[in-house]
């Protein structure tokens, strides 16, 4: 079997992650890449293979077999609707858009067309994840707490609120990707933002975040998100089950129980590898592991707008499960003196 063609959309940093993983397996060839910033598009074609294109439509002509998109979340959109136009099975990083309206119509367009598709939650190639998930068999799960503590990234877009949507969507996706995974879905959420932005340029997105989440199962739980730190404090979450208390980061797994506490170590970078490799096996047809597809990302998308909203109008926001759930700006009746809850409605 030929080797699998491979395109990228994007030129920054984890788009160059992809590459330098992509072009480490024997059977994927990289096409080239497309980006705004041309220049950039040229030093990591040319650092990993293919060439640079001026636009996706060039990029598809060439003939690839998947593509990566992996666009700021305001760029989401368009980049989308051309590989499904032309039937490409795609890898979309997190978060998948900017909005619920764009991630809503993506995951249309991706449902009538039938169309493989991969997101980059890459923390679900964790083992420590896959033990976590057999520890927590047959125990309910009575509290969750997640926290993304941590810095302004690098770049310019990020600290607007208008192109990135804020740490909890831009970065807190992956510890409520894991929150919905090991503790099942969030019917309700409240949150605050304090209101100031970090001291960076331009910024307008609020330096921290805290929220209260309600589980379809009667489970609590919390999210705090911050990026006032010069550098990345933690990110993870605990867990608390009938005699059994996880703690999840990246680096690894804390088990404590009636036997003790004890820790089990994570691969970060295996969990990257992983789940590139899983996506080209899907699309070379030998595999079957990509274990978050578009419509599943637009489940944790919706969860990290849901708190987004909440946090900007101060008041409670219902999600329902259904996978037809749409952002709206219906208010749930409430008394007088009582908090209104913004729905989440089918």
């Amino acid at each position: 079997m030929r080797a699998c063609r491979v395109g990228l959309v994007g030129a920054g940093g984890v788009a160059q992650r992809h590459a330098r993983v992509l072009s480490g397996f024997e059977d994927v060839a990289l096409v080239g890449v497309t980006d705004v910033a041309r220049d950039a598009a040229a030093a990591l074609a040319e650092a990993y293979g293919g060439r640079a294109f001026a636009d996706v439509d060039g990029l598809l002509a060439a003939g690839v077999d998947a593509v990566y998109v992996c666009v700021p979340p305001f760029a989401h959109g368009p980049v989308e609707e051309a590989v499904i136009a032309a039937g490409v099975p795609m890898f979309v990083e997190k978060p998948v858009a900017l909005d619920l309206e764009t991630a809503e119509r993506i995951a249309g367009l991706v449902e009538r067309r039938g169309l493989l598709t991969g997101v980059g939650h890459h923390w679900r190639y964790l083992h420590m994840v896959d033990q976590a998930r057999q520890l927590l068999a047959g125990r309910p799960v009575r509290m969750v707490n997640g926290a993304w503590l941590d810095k302004v990234p690098p770049v310019a877009w990020w600290a607007r609120r208008d192109s990135s949507g804020g740490p909890v969507v831009e970065q807190a996706a992956h510890v409520l990707d894991l929150v919905r995974l090991l503790a099942g879905e969030v019917t309700e959420v409240t949150a605050y933002g304090d209101g100031t932005p970090p001291p960076v340029p331009d910024a307008d997105i609020d330096s921290v975040t805290a929220a209260t989440l309600r589980f379809a199962s009667g489970a609590v739980g919390t999210l705090a998100a911050a990026c006032v730190l010069g550098w990345k404090h933690r990110a993870g979450l605990e867990i608390l089950a009938d005699g059994l208390a996880l703690s999840l980061a990246e680096d690894g797994l804390t088990v404590c129980d009636g036997a003790g506490e004890r820790h089990l170590p994570a691969d970060p970078d295996g969990a990257r590898v992983a789940v590139d490799r899983a996506f080209v096996d899907a699309v070379r047809g030998v595999g079957d592991d990509v274990r978050v597809r578009y419509a599943e990302a637009l489940r944790t998308h919706r969860l990290a707008l849901a708190v987004a909203e909440s946090a900007r109008t101060g008041r409670p926001v219902a999600l329902p499960t259904g996978p037809a759930a749409r952002l709206t700006a219906a208010v749930a009746d409430a008394a007088p003196a009582e908090p209104a809850g913004v729905a989440l409605d089918a």
